[in-house]
C-alpha cells in the first residue's frame, strides 16, 4: 500500500531547526565559554567577566546591536517554539510578547536553555529541558497571561493597583514602617555590644597575656 501524499504538496522535513543566534550573540556566547573554560591569559584579556553580556538576561547587553540581535533570535526562536511545541492554543505565545516583559526576560532564559541542551554531548539536558523548563514556562504563561490577549494586546491588567503602589499616601505608610523598624533597632537594649576580646591566651602550652606578651603563673 502505497502512502497517501498530496501532489501540492512538496516534501519537507517533518521537524524545522532551532534558530541561531546571530554572530554578535555568538561572540557573546564565546566569550562566556572562555569565561569559564578558558585559561588565566584568556580570561584577562577578556577584561572585568562581571561586566559581560548574557544573552539570557537582556538587562546585561547594553550594546544596541547586540540587543537588536537578541531579539531578533527570540522572535525566531519564539516561532518555532509555538509551531514546533504548541498544539493547544492556550500554550501558543502571544505575539504581542515583546510588550510582556516577564515573558521577554523567560523566553530569553528558555531559548538560552534549548541551545545549551542542544550542544550537549547526551540527551540529559534536552530532556530535562522537555520536562521541567518547557512545561513550567507555559505554567506560568498561562497564569499570568490568562485570556487577556486573546482577541489583541490588552494593557496591564494591574496597572490601577500599581498606581496605588506609587501614589504618595501608601509610599509614605511604606517608608513610615522602614523608620519605625530601623527606630526600634537604635534603641540600647537593642544595640550589639562589642565583645571586648580575649586577654589570655594559650600558646604552646603557657598562658599568655595577650596585652603584655607576658607569660603567666597558672
Amino acid at each position: 500500500m502505497k502512502p497517501m501524499s498530496s501532489p501540492d504538496r512538496p516534501p519537507s522535513p517533518m521537524v524545522a531547526p532551532l534558530p541561531h543566534p546571530g554572530r554578535q550573540l555568538e561572540q557573546a556566547y564565546r566569550e562566556l565559554d572562555l569565561a569559564l573554560n578558558g585559561t588565566e591569559e584568556q580570561r584577562k584579556a577578556l577584561g572585568s567577566l562581571k561586566m559581560l553580556p548574557r544573552p539570557w538576561d537582556p538587562d546585561s547587553l547594553t550594546r544596541p546591536q547586540l540587543r537588536r540581535e537578541l531579539w531578533d533570535w527570540l522572535e525566531a526562536f519564539t516561532v518555532w517554539l509555538n509551531t514546533e511545541h504548541m498544539w493547544d492554543v492556550s500554550g501558543v505565545v502571544p505575539y504581542c510578547w515583546p510588550q510582556h516583559p516577564h515573558l521577554v526576560r523567560e523566553l530569553a532564559v528558555l531559548a538560552d536553555q534549548r541551545r545549551r541542551a542542544a550542544l550537549a554531548l547526551g540527551s540529559d539536558a534536552l530532556e530535562e529541558w522537555h520536562r521541567y523548563a518547557l512545561p513550567a514556562f507555559v505554567d506560568r504563561m498561562r497564569q499570568r497571561v490568562k485570556n487577556h490577549c486573546e482577541d489583541g494586546h490588552q494593557q496591564w491588567p494591574a496597572k490601577g493597583r500599581h498606581s496605588r503602589h506609587l501614589a504618595e499616601p501608601t509610599t509614605a505608610q511604606r517608608q513610615h514602617a522602614f523608620a519605625q523598624d530601623t527606630a526600634a533597632y537604635q534603641r540600647p537594649e537593642l544595640k550589639h555590644e562589642e565583645q571586648p576580646a580575649p586577654r589570655l591566651r594559650v600558646v604552646d602550652g603557657e598562658t599568655i597575656d595577650t596585652q603584655t606578651g607576658e607569660v603567666v603563673d597558672d
